[in-house]
């Protein structure tokens, strides 16, 4: 199971990707809030947070499970 966390988790979720995908998020929020929608764009700014964080939620969660 460590080859796939490793290729989840650790080469796409804390690499380039989820980096990109982050940053993608808080463009399209913006968009969003530009275009008034306000609750989408909490939501997608919410995601994106959690993207740009992912490293400090994956070492947050393993040290809740162990």
């Amino acid at each position: 199971a460590y080859d796939l966390y490793d290729i989840g988790v650790n080469q796409i979720l804390l690499g380039p990707i989820g980096f990109v995908a982050g940053v993608a998020c808080m463009v399209f929020a913006a968009i969003l809030a530009i275009r008034q929608m306000i609750l989408p764009a909490a939501g997608v700014v919410l995601g994106g947070a959690f993207l740009l964080k992912a490293d400090a939620v994956v070492q947050t969660i393993g040290a809740t499970i162990i």
